[in-house]
């Protein structure tokens, strides 16, 4: 029985893994579950998964983790420290669906051990690619991609010559705000940046899908896990969702990935790798679906995706400084401190203000240096954030 850890494990995409590991139980030993606040979805999943130990971010919450997991033989954490420590415990394949640079120590905990790191987190690797790739070299690791449009560009390249590659696409919803005038935007509500029109995902990647800093992020992220030039990372709206992403070579072909806006396919794809096995995913009736649309985004509804260009011509540290800043803006919408657009505004001036080009791009990537960016990134989109209350 192959041993699975799930961090992250009570998020949308840790409650599709664990549906798909229900659906074969035999097959699995399930070691480490981690979670947030959702007590009770930890402590239920634990128990009928018979895990080894729960553990939740949450320190004060450690006495509700135990009180839901009493009368069961599942152990019982909590902190950051517990998460690292159950990332530690010796298993085969884990999935890493903690959101935010949360998820770059456990993820390197785990390939320091020589698992299989299936990694849902991509800040991981917008923040520290070096770093993690370095890891699961040296250790003889393996990160599988489980974001829907990087596991559709690993799949399109399985048998390919990547030398070959001339360009790769990466689609894009377009999120909720698509087809709103770009006069409207300032104005919209975290309800209305809280809905998806395709995807079933949680609170913040539903906000960053509709900014489009989670497509940011992937535009990074595939130019580190791939190696692509940032010249040939391209974005599309496609308001189906069914394309995920199209790999481009040089003799003009495209390879697309088609499949249904399901994160039990990627799920499924990196945990059964490198066979295919049956998913209980929907079969696309193509014919009913009747026409795929594609168009260009709009930079200016989008600055995101601009942002993300520079940070890559940057390169070193700032990708961590890009992240840590969007995560913060991205607190701050949610916690009705600042409006929808101000989030691109907070961004693009820490970017400005910590230089990435000059201080970040020539210094070797550790840990260390990658925490204490993140950190001071933070505290400048703060100061930001209080500098705009002030003007207004």
């Amino acid at each position: 029985m192959k041993k699975i850890s799930v961090l992250g494990a009570t998020g949308s995409v840790g409650q599709n893994t664990i549906d798909l590991l229900r659906r074969t139980r035999e097959d699995y030993n399930i070691v480490a579950l981690t979670g947030g606040r959702n007590i009770a979805q930890l402590a239920a999943d634990a128990i009928e998964l018979q895990a080894d130990i729960a553990v939740t971010a949450y320190e004060d919450l450690l006495d509700d983790l135990r009180a839901a997991l009493a009368g069961s033989d599942v152990e019982a954490a909590a902190g950051e420290e517990a998460i690292v420590e159950a990332a530690f415990r010796p298993a085969f394949w884990v999935m890493s669906a903690i959101v935010g640079a949360a998820g770059l120590r456990p993820g390197l905990a785990v390939l320091e051990q020589g698992a299989t790191l299936a990694l849902a987190n991509k800040e991981s690797l917008v923040a520290a690619a070096p770093l993690l790739l370095e890891t699961a070299r040296a250790n003889n690791a393996r990160i599988l991609p489980v974001d829907s449009e990087h596991s559709a560009i690993f799949q399109a390249l399985v048998g390919e010559d990547r030398s070959a590659v001339s360009r790769v696409i990466i689609t894009a919803s377009g999120g909720a705000f698509r087809d709103w005038p770009l006069e409207k935007l300032a104005t919209a509500t975290i309800e209305q940046a809280s809905t998806h029109p395709n995807w079933d995902m949680g609170q913040r990647i539903t906000i960053d899908s509709a900014s489009m800093f989670n497509k940011a992020l992937e535009m990074i992220e595939a130019r580190e896990f791939f190696g692509f030039t940032p010249e040939q990372i391209e974005v599309l709206i496609h308001p189906e969702s069914t394309v995920h992403a199209l790999v481009g070579f040089k003799d003009g072909a495209l390879m697309a990935h088609v499949g249904p806006p399901d994160m039990r396919h990627a799920i499924g794809y990196a945990l059964n790798w490198p066979r295919r096995d049956t998913l209980p995913v929907e079969r696309l009736d193509l014919a009913a679906i009747g026409q795929l649309s594609f168009r260009t985004p709009d930079l200016n509804r989008y600055p995101a995706l601009g942002l993300a260009h520079q940070v890559m011509e940057a390169g070193g540290l700032s990708g961590a400084v890009f992240n840590a800043a969007k995560e913060r803006a991205l607190d701050h919408f949610i916690g009705g401190r600042i409006g929808f657009w101000d989030m691109n505004v907070i961004v693009e001036e820490v970017l400005n203000r910590q230089s990435p080009g000059q201080s970040h791009k020539d210094v070797s990537i550790t840990l260390d240096r990658v925490l204490q960016v993140d950190h001071l990134a933070r505290i400048c989109a703060d100061d930001v954030m209080r500098e705009q209350a002030n003007r207004k």
